[in-house]
């Protein structure tokens, strides 16, 4: 009984990776880590497969124990609603990476980045057939290739 009570403990201690607001922490991270940046260009708050593509795959048990050991997580949000808008300085920094990965502005955009910035392969909008197993595997087999 002690021993399940430990591990109840220590799994709600766990937390997930959290999503990273600045490229150039995450290189830093992904450099001494050695992991993969993947970047996601959102819209937030009026984009929908934007929020189903967190919710279904960002979000899943899958995807975040993947990427708790390979990856260094960035989101780049642009969101519409007056109560959700970011700091001037978060905008131009999120401005200035659509500017690199995602001049053509599609989301949802995730981009699959090494550590040096730069693109390994990206991801436009939330196909049916991605779920959260198959981005793992593709992003396993970049990680392999890039390392």
């Amino acid at each position: 009984m002690k021993s399940l009570l430990a591990f109840l403990l220590i799994l709600g201690m766990t937390k997930a990776p959290q999503w990273q607001l600045n490229m150039e922490q995450a290189k830093t991270e992904a450099k001494t880590n050695h992991k993969l940046i993947l970047l996601n260009f959102s819209g937030s708050d009026w984009c929908g497969p934007c929020i189903k593509l967190k919710k279904e795959v960002f979000e899943s048990d899958v995807f975040l124990t993947y990427a708790d050991k390979n990856l260094v997580l960035v989101r780049a949000d642009f969101p519409r609603s007056k109560k959700n808008q970011l700091s001037q300085q978060q905008t131009t920094h999120n401005e200035s990476l659509a500017e690199r990965y995602n001049p053509e502005g599609q989301f949802p955009l995730t981009v699959l980045i090494d550590d040096s910035g730069k693109e390994l392969t990206h991801w436009v909008g939330y196909p049916a057939t991605l779920t959260a197993q198959s981005l793992v595997n593709q992003i396993d087999a970049q990680h392999v290739a890039a390392h």
